[in-house]
């Protein structure tokens, strides 16, 4: 068929009002959505009520997670399988509901195997070689990393020797299986970020690093409180940038929500420019940790919120 310049003329005009109008399909169609500059991730302490009541089983902690909230990426705590580390029939089968459900785990945060900071040169050499078995079982699950703390008693730098000497000794066991070794902020001293960061600058080696938590700046706890309430805290906002430079993962951690869907003790539109900031573009963990909501709604309002501060932030 022949269209002549009439014609054509006279098509264009009849759309022009159209285009005007914005009443075009593809005129109405919302803006693609941009990606984050992170990957977003859930630990499992996120159900540690649902875990330790049985509610929960470890084995279905990635099938929730894909199924719930859409996240491809677990992180898991050793609490909830504590002798299971070297279980082979175990590990091969919350393989499987990962592999089953399209899930990757990226870390095993390690607690309750000694201090790796520990004055006593034989405890510390105990703590260390109880981490092993941990190391192993997270390569076998496909992990990145294993999450420890630098414990101990002592003052500041005789503290962060004998951690740097603990840490040290671990991280050349897991480099045999290319396994990092990454800290968290938990508590005392590691809590201090300019003391952590200093640690990693002691340690100086390419598998060790830090898990950054948003929430985990208490220095000290009130004594005999019947629930925790923190004595001194340090500044959240300045620990995660000095951590932020050996960062290997960060914990989005969160406890309530106001009705706008902004967290209501954490700034994380200002924590995530400082994880911007330092050019990360590795994996945040969701990490709720309230008492008002439950547990399966405050990680939907913070992955929401990630969603949304992500997406500002571009």
């Amino acid at each position: 068929m022949t269209i002549t310049r009439r014609k054509f003329m006279k098509s264009v005009g009849a759309l022009a009002p159209a285009l005007a109008g914005g009443s075009l399909a593809w005129a109405q169609l919302p803006p693609v959505p941009q990606p984050l500059f992170f990957d977003i991730s859930l630990a499992q302490w996120s159900f540690h009520k649902a875990l330790f009541s049985n509610q929960m089983q470890c084995l279905d902690f990635p099938v929730k997670t894909r199924e719930w909230f859409g996240i491809s990426r677990v992180e898991y705590v050793n609490q909830f399988f504590k002798d299971k580390a070297k279980d082979t029939t175990f590990l091969k089968a919350l393989m499987a509901r990962c592999n089953d459900n399209g899930v990757t785990n990226h870390l095993i945060m390690i607690d309750g195997e000694g201090a790796l900071g520990d004055a006593d040169a034989a405890k510390r050499t105990q703590a260390i070689e109880n981490h092993y078995k941990w190391v192993e079982a997270a390569k076998f699950l496909g992990c990145s990393s294993i999450r420890v703390n630098a414990f101990g008693e002592g003052e500041a730098a005789e503290l962060s020797k004998r951690c740097a000497d603990g840490l040290s000794k671990l991280c050349a066991f897991a480099a045999t299986m290319q396994m990092n070794v990454i800290v968290e902020n938990h508590g005392g001293l590691s809590s201090n970020g300019k003391w952590l960061a200093g640690l990693m600058r002691q340690i100086n080696l390419p598998n060790c690093g830090t898990l950054p938590d948003f929430g985990n700046f208490c220095l000290e706890w009130e004594p005999g409180k019947a629930y925790q309430v923190c004595k001194e805290a340090y500044d959240p906002y300045l620990g995660v940038a000095e951590m932020m430079p050996f960062a290997k993962g960060v914990s989005a951690k969160a406890f309530d929500f106001d009705a706008n869907g902004n967290e209501t003790t954490l700034d994380y539109d200002r924590l995530l420019r400082v994880v911007k900031a330092a050019n990360f573009t590795g994996t945040v963990g969701i990490e709720f940790e309230g008492k008002t909501l439950g547990e399966e709604q405050g990680v939907r309002q913070t992955l929401a919120l990630l969603k949304k501060v992500g997406a500002q932030l571009g």
